[in-house]
């Protein structure tokens, strides 16, 4: 749209915000030409702030602006810093009216030789300088990480923000995956009314606005009710467009987030925004109702620091929760998988004893068709309408298929809610199928205002516009004949279990182990490397009753002589689990070939997996070791981690990371020394889990059979902790630094 189209509810999701061709008056904008620093557009409040008439400047050399000393300290900033946003901002002193006015100059590079110096009015004294910034939030910083859960995350960097920057309220806003927003902590004035637990449309933030949030951190309002300083003049004179403002402090906003606020009764405001993987996660946002509010640039930038420091606290405590929730059921889904396994009883039965379905994916009912078995779990709807939602079902786009509203779906069939509001179902071969229930849920869902009334027409003379709702109210909305959403992970998980069921019933109808066998040992080093002044051996055994499984390992040197060792283990058995293991393995070994560091290789692998083996689930560990030094690059993806032998038995200083399959993982990579006389044993789960007892259980008795020195072979180390035959593969490498 042309600059100055005025804008409404029609056009805002296409409003152009970047380039709003004004600027807050809190200070002055100049867009200035490198490298002759001549000034080509600037703002119409240059009279007001700096007593300089726009002719006077409009053209001229950036000392008619603010004076030669002070145009110097800037040339020398943009020439020395490549990344000028890390030295904003630059404390001036500039004449206006005759008297020494404090000003922060924060310069910004475009494109195409245009460099934006903003210069804002330094009320105050500075609190601290932005070097300092850290210090400023030192002790909020230590109070994150002292923090036990993401609520107290939430709350602790709601508090800090406040203190820092002073606003009335401040809030951390939180996203669901439609970027409907949810108020998740708060810190206000004492008699502001709380917000706390209000939701809020995604339509209040459009996806524009959400874009430029994930490029520039902090957006500051200081007064609401300003009046816009338009550019002179509006468009560059060289290229004939209008500049980007997307990183301009001072950069204009859209008169409609503007009478949005008004609506709100808020006089100033400031946002931080929070992201995760880039992508914007939340907001911290904040409100004052007192008048106009600026705080300082460093409590800005302070603020900012922690933003990003809660971000990272985010993503981390909600990458280990999610990895936390995985491997728990993880173990659930390996006990239905070796109770299904067994050729004593049929598939459907092993699915409903103990553990069951029900305690891998919570619901108020299973019903299973598997083997040409029907049976039931908990309460479930009756026969024919089970093979309804079946039948639905087989005819959606993908192998799990879920709704948390059944009656949606089905309009026509006669549900009883308090039996079956929701469902997810396995499709399986043949007509089979696997089938959660859920009864209706009915829950409630605060909203700041009724979401469904976005605008409201407003009589203004003789037309009629759309503006922001003006109430924003606690609207309580009732949701039912709907259960409980489907969470990622149980879906995942309900995945992994049908990839499992698959498996088995090819293995019970097809007869084709064999065949997987013959794969999976073809897989597997005919020998290891033999390498002077080191001892490797490596020892493979198959689970129990002939079923193949996932597990494989593999030890070479590359071209430049440094060796490489690994174990990874694919989720599951049968053909399946080893053909996703060749895969697995040929991909990894050509990046590890290439010269990959392991925690990149890992990296690679996960992103190969996740776009073209997406039903794949693996865990791997993977060690680089220069022979000379000892010296070891290590990275885990979910694999139990190996031990470091030698005087003193204890794990090796591996971070651990998520599993093979999981969507954005992010992989760490370890650094440490075998010196001589120390070693490496890494091994499967195969070797230490056992029904009956917990893998710690395991692992203690492998660390006590690895404090005997003569048990440093793989073989010696598989048969002194596995004697006997297992029900998951066994494997075992070792390294060893005489």
């Amino acid at each position: 749209m042309p600059v100055g189209t005025p804008i409404d509810l029609d056009n805002c999701a296409r409003e152009p915000i970047h380039i709003p061709g004004s600027i807050q008056p809190r200070g002055v904008l100049a867009v200035v030409r490198e490298p002759s620093f001549e000034i080509r557009q600037v703002s119409a409040n240059v009279a007001d702030v700096l007593g300089r008439p726009v002719p006077e400047v409009l053209g001229h050399h950036l000392a008619a602006l603010i004076g030669v000393d002070q145009a110097a300290q800037i040339q020398q900033a943009a020439a020395v810093f490549g990344d000028l946003r890390q030295r904003n901002p630059l404390e001036l002193e500039i004449e206006v009216a005759g008297r020494p006015r404090a000003f922060d100059a924060l310069l910004h590079r475009e494109p195409g030789g245009v460099l934006l110096v903003e210069l804002e009015i330094a009320y105050g004294a500075r609190p601290f300088s932005f070097p300092n910034t850290y210090q400023a939030v030192r002790n909020s910083v230590e109070e994150l990480n002292r923090t036990h859960s993401i609520a107290e995350l939430y709350d602790a960097a709601a508090r800090a923000v406040r203190d820092l920057t002073g606003f009335d309220r401040v809030m951390v806003y939180r996203y669901d995956q439609d970027y409907n927003g949810e108020v998740v902590a708060e810190c206000k004035r004492d008699d502001l009314n709380s917000f706390l637990g209000l939701h809020y449309p995604a339509s209040d933030i459009p996806a524009q606005a959400r874009a430029m949030y994930e490029k520039n951190w902090l957006r500051l309002i200081s007064d609401v009710g300003y009046t816009p300083a338009p550019l002179v003049p509006a468009l560059d004179p060289d290229s004939g467009t209008p500049v980007d403002l997307t990183h301009a402090t001072l950069r204009s906003v859209s008169p409609i987030h503007i009478e949005y606020l008004q609506n709100m009764g808020v006089q100033a405001s400031m946002s931080i925004s929070l992201l995760r993987q880039g992508k914007l996660w939340g907001l911290i946002a904040c409100h004052h109702y007192a008048g106009p509010h600026l705080p300082p640039y460093g409590a800005r930038a302070a603020a900012e620091f922690l933003g990003s420091t809660l971000s990272l606290r985010l993503v981390d405590r909600f990458d280990e929760d999610q990895l936390r929730e995985r491997l728990a059921t993880q173990s659930t889904l390996a006990a239905l998988t070796n109770a299904s396994r067994s050729d004593d009883e049929p598939v459907a039965a092993a699915l409903l004893g103990s553990p069951s379905l029900l305690d891998l994916v919570p619901a108020a009912g299973a019903a299973v068709r598997v083997g040409g078995k029907y049976r039931v779990l908990g309460t479930v709807p009756p026969p024919e309408t089970v093979s309804a939602v079946a039948a639905w079902a087989r005819g959606g786009a993908g192998e799990v298929v879920t709704t948390d509203c059944l009656s949606r779906e089905l309009p026509t069939l006669e549900l009883d809610p308090a039996v079956a509001a929701g469902a997810l179902v396995l499709n399986l071969p043949d007509g089979q199928h696997v089938i959660w229930f859920r009864h209706e849920a009915v829950r409630s869902v605060d909203w700041g205002g009724d979401p469904h009334n976005k605008a409201i027409a407003v009589r203004q003379g003789d037309g009629i516009r759309l503006s922001p709702r003006k109430s924003f109210d606690r609207w309580r909305e009732i949701v039912d004949k709907c259960s409980e959403p489907w969470t990622p992970i149980q879906i995942e998980s309900a995945e992994a279990l049908r990839r499992h069921l698959v498996e088995e019933l090819y293995r019970r109808t097809r007869g084709a182990l064999h065949l997987a066998e013959v794969m999976q040992r073809s897989l597997l080093p005919a020998s290891i490397p033999t390498v002077a002044g080191w001892e490797l051996s490596a020892d493979y055994r198959p689970a129990a009753g002939g079923r193949v499984g996932g597990d494989w390992y593999d030890a070479f040197q590359l071209p430049d002589g440094r060796l490489v060792v690994l174990v990874g283990d694919v989720a599951g058995h049968g053909l399946s689990a080893a053909g996703a293991m060749a895969q697995l393995r040929n991909a990894l070994r050509s990046q590890l070939f290439g010269g990959a560091p392991p925690a990149e290789a890992l990296s690679r692998l996960n992103a190969f997996s996740v776009h073209l083996m997406p039903r794949a689930f693996a865990t791997v560990i993977v060690a680089r070791i220069e022979l000379d030094s000892g010296r070891v690059e290590a990275a885990s993806a979910g694999h139990l981690m190996p031990f470091h032998t030698g005087p003193v038995i204890g794990l090796a200083p591996i971070r651990l990371s998520p599993p093979i399959g999981v969507r954005n993982a992010v992989y760490t990579a370890s650094t440490f020394t075998i010196d001589h006389g120390r070693g490496l044993v890494m091994y499967s789960d195969g070797l230490v889990e056992r029904r009956g007892a917990t893998i710690d259980d395991g692992v203690n008795r492998l660390a006590q059979a690895l404090s005997g020195a003569a048990l440093l072979s793989a073989l010696r180390i598989s048969t002194a902790v596995a004697p006997h035959e297992t029900e998951d593969d066994v494997t075992v490498i070792t390294v060893h630094r005489p």
